[in-house]
């Protein structure tokens, strides 16, 4: 087992790019239902994870800032409050699920940090849990 076999490709994951707005960033969580989402430059690398504690967190801390007012954030603005290891390709699968055990998803990269997908938790729970039924 290694892990591609837990990969979730690119084409099929939200994310938002380097230059999307907290507003942008907002709609998107709302609408893939995510409660963290992959941040990635305008050249498709990794760049880090944005989530709803981010996003509210930073309501609470500028002042004036609305529901209206929320385009005139970058995310690349906005403080994470964690930070989101992601894991390559070739790695050891020891290490996807080190990162896996304090991480909803681990994302993951090429050697150029290149954006592939990611590796959801609640897949990794569901593999075993089937291989210790069986």
């Amino acid at each position: 087992m290694d892990i591609k076999s837990f990969l979730y490709p690119k084409d099929e994951v939200s994310y938002i790019t380097t230059s999307s707005n907290m507003k942008e960033a907002l709609d998107m969580l709302e609408a893939c239902q995510y409660t963290a989402i992959p941040i990635l430059d305008d050249n498709g690398k990794y760049f880090g994870t944005l989530s709803e504690g981010d996003l509210l967190w930073t309501m609470k801390a500028t002042p004036g800032l609305h529901f209206d007012t929320m385009h005139e954030i970058p995310v690349v603005s906005i403080k994470k409050r964690l930070k989101i290891e992601c894991v390559a390709i070739g790695a050891d699968l020891d290490d996807m699920l080190a990162l896996a055990a304090d991480q909803n998803f681990v994302p993951v990269v090429d050697s150029n940090r290149y954006f592939l997908g990611i590796i959801r938790r609640k897949d990794i729970i569901e593999y075993y849990t089937r291989n210790i039924m069986d």
